[in-house]
């Protein structure tokens, strides 16, 4: 998973691995990654919670936050705790610490052999950077400055005939003004770092939100969330987009030109453009907005709902494929406006029943009074009997007919 492990935007992936598994299923999620974090218990409840919450599932923790300060007994029972799982899962936090700490445990071991056994292993965000053949220091390289370099990975995937390298954060924009694509390095860096590997390496860059389900027994691979999943390889890159399904062979597939109908694209002087399908930016704006006011005035709720959550959408996509920060922030703009049209209609609205019910009873009133005018008494009085058992008393006066509702 590149990233939202925890999110709404992959229940649906966990449910569908959960469901993939022999009942009753045991999960368990490592603290490792962020076991040099005050926090680390926080990240760990909040795991379980979601998983009792979100996909109905109990799930406890294996606690190894250090190799070096679990005593021996704790360390015991999160390797047994590993051992009997059916579900590992592995989140937030160092990729480098939990690499180094792992390496001196029998964990990776533990790894390949519950996958082997039919065991599920998810890691996402941090630990998804661990199970290739090198891992990326994130922390290192973007916060502490260090010269750019990889490190050795725990290479479970190599194990099973993938000899990559894996990238969360592939669509990363945190930085606003200064790129923090491929997992926070930017461009530039990236680029770099990309020419350190060895040959014969590619690499799998998964978009945040985004999960690849790797399949041994079919060995294929498939797409899930709201994003991307790119391989690049040499300054190519073959994009699969949500519910692309492949063969693994593609995965350590090195001549992509000869793939039939690949989608790959050779890197333009910027070196990592992306081919878009979608309909131009600013007419994907303007259609939704044009189609917000079309629903308003009709007094449509889905269609007012469906077009701003729409246009939320394109926004957000377009800040993901980098479109221009002026046309991003004018978009925005606009959703803004399109929200203060909805409050101002709110509003007006009436706030009570009997303005609810004005507009509906002023015409009832008039059908009645048309009655009484052609002395069809009978349907005039069946008019104000009906209302009356649903609790709005009609009553004749000198001053013609009035209403309200009965108490």
């Amino acid at each position: 998973m590149g990233s939202g492990e925890l999110t709404p935007s992959m229940v649906s992936v966990h449910k569908r691995l959960i469901q993939g598994l022999k009942p009753p299923v045991r999960a368990v999620f490592l603290d490792t990654p962020a076991g040099f974090q005050l926090n680390v218990d926080q990240i760990s409840k909040k795991a379980c919670d979601y998983f009792k919450s979100h996909i109905q599932q109990s799930m406890s923790v294996a606690s190894f936050k250090s190799s070096k300060e679990t005593i021996s007994y704790e360390a015991e029972m999160a390797f047994k705790a590993l051992r009997e799982a059916d579900y590992i899962m592995i989140g937030p936090g160092s990729p480098t610490y939990a690499v180094g700490h792992w390496k001196q445990s029998p964990i990776p071991e533990i790894f390949i052999q519950q996958i082997e056994e039919g065991a599920c292993l998810v890691v996402a965000s941090a630990a998804a950077l661990t199970v290739g053949r090198f891992t990326l220091p994130v922390y290192e390289i973007y916060k502490v400055g260090e010269d750019l370099h990889w490190i050795d990975g725990i290479n479970i995937l190599g194990h099973f005939g993938l000899n990559l390298v894996v990238i969360p954060h592939w669509n990363n924009a945190e930085g606003g003004t200064h790129d923090t694509r491929f997992c926070y390095m930017g461009e530039s860096r990236f680029r770099k770092l990309e020419s350190l590997l060895p040959e014969k390496i590619p690499i799998v860059g998964l978009d945040e939100h985004t999960a690849c389900i790797v399949d041994l027994e079919k060995w294929e691979g498939l797409v899930f969330g709201i994003g991307r999943m790119t391989i690049r390889f040499k300054e190519t890159e073959r994009i699969y987009e949500k519910g692309k399904r492949f063969s693994l062979e593609e995965l350590h597939s090195l001549e992509f030109e000869r793939t039939e109908k690949q989608e790959t694209i050779k890197s333009s002087s910027s070196g990592f453009t992306i081919s878009n399908q979608r309909e131009p930016f600013w007419e994907q704006v303007n259609s939704l907005e044009d189609a917000f006011k079309d629903s308003l005035e009709k007094n449509d709720s889905a269609g007012v709902t469906n077009a701003l959550l729409e246009l939320d959408k394109v926004v957000w996509e377009a800040q993901e494929d980098l479109e221009s920060s002026e046309f991003v922030s004018q978009a925005r703009e606009i959703m803004r406006e399109l929200m203060v049209l909805l409050g101002l209609q709110l509003e007006s609205m009436p706030t009570d029943k009997e303005g609810f019910l004005a507009s509906l009873m002023d015409a009832f009133l008039e059908v009645r009074e048309a009655l009484r005018k052609n002395s069809q008494w009978e349907l005039a009085d069946g008019i104000r009997e009906r209302l009356k058992e649903i609790g709005i008393i009609l009553e004749d006066t000198e001053d013609g007919p009035r209403w309200r509702l009965g108490s």
